[in-house]
């Protein structure tokens, strides 16, 4: 196991206990996306810091899919903007780190999410101020593909090319489950690259839990004139068998039987179970 996969399971392991603690948790869409997230903060991609966080010349990042909020505040910790002892409060009373993230609670988040739909519009208004401003600084939005059931998103896919937002990259975590069931058991037929193409964008595809794959396509210069979209192939639940492309697991914490499976496959011990302390500090 490399360095940065070693981490990522770590970021697994964390986002559990920390649901566990808080007592809920989209577990399975969190560790979907995480290696994406990962790439973002911590390969020279998205250049946040504490002290540019502020700063309109900053590039920014939004997760659509606010419901994996869990996996951004932990890679934010593992790239030094947020503190373990802040996620420590998830969920609690007058805690400032809900289930979704808030721009207005948290330093470093560039967009309300949990409603879905909603984040690519809000990526397409943010390149478009950084176009008019004339700033060197790119907008990245992580949408889901059961989200792409939403209109809105397809407002804004439509709309994105009409204003050469070559600055824009909007990344599909494809990990093909919404909810309770497919996303093709749902829509039929999904046929994302034909449908972004018609609309202009220049579109790309990726193991999105391969982090040097990623890590290139995100890295390389886009001098198309075009958005990007980029198709993460993903894996539901990825790192723990049990939730691994299961639809039941969309929004659950595991049993005492079912825990036990957690805790061998993310190296939990006992004690660390019982008394998560230590990962907060």
């Amino acid at each position: 196991m490399s360095y940065d996969e070693n981490v990522c399971k770590n970021l697994r392991k964390k986002i559990y206990l920390t649901a566990e603690r808080g007592g809920l948790g989209h577990l399975a869409s969190c560790y979907s996306c995480l290696e994406i997230l990962y790439v973002l903060y911590k390969k020279n991609i998205l250049n946040c810091t504490r002290e540019n966080m502020g700063s309109k010349k900053r590039n920014r990042l939004i997760l659509s899919k606010g419901h994996a909020g869990l996996a951004l505040y932990w890679v934010m910790n593992e790239a030094g903007l947020l503190s373990g002892e802040e996620i420590g409060t998830f969920l609690q009373p007058g805690s400032h780190v809900g289930g979704e993230p808030c721009m207005r609670d948290l330093p470093g988040i560039e967009a309300t999410t949990g409603s879905l739909g909603h984040g690519l519009p809000m990526g397409v208004g943010m390149a478009m101020a950084q176009k008019m401003d004339g700033l060197d600084a790119r907008t990245y939005v992580i949408i889901g593909d059961g989200e792409c059931e939403e209109g809105s998103i397809w407002e804004a896919a439509m709309s994105a090319p009409a204003f050469d937002l070559d600055n824009l990259t909007a990344i599909l975590d494809c990990n093909e489950i919404q909810k309770m069931t497919t996303v093709e058991g749902t829509i039929r037929h999904t046929n994302w690259r034909e449908k972004w193409e018609s609309f202009g964008w220049l579109v790309k595809e990726v193991d999105g839990h391969d982090i040097a794959a990623l890590e290139e396509i995100l890295l390389a210069k886009n001098e198309t004139g075009k958005p990007l979209l980029l198709i993460a192939h993903t894996v539901k639940g990825k790192g723990v068998s049990i939730m691994e492309n299961n639809p039941l697991w969309h929004f659950k914490l595991p049993n005492r039987k079912e825990r036990k499976v957690f805790c061998a496959e993310l190296d939990i011990g006992e004690e660390e179970l019982q008394n998560a302390e230590s990962i907060f500090k």
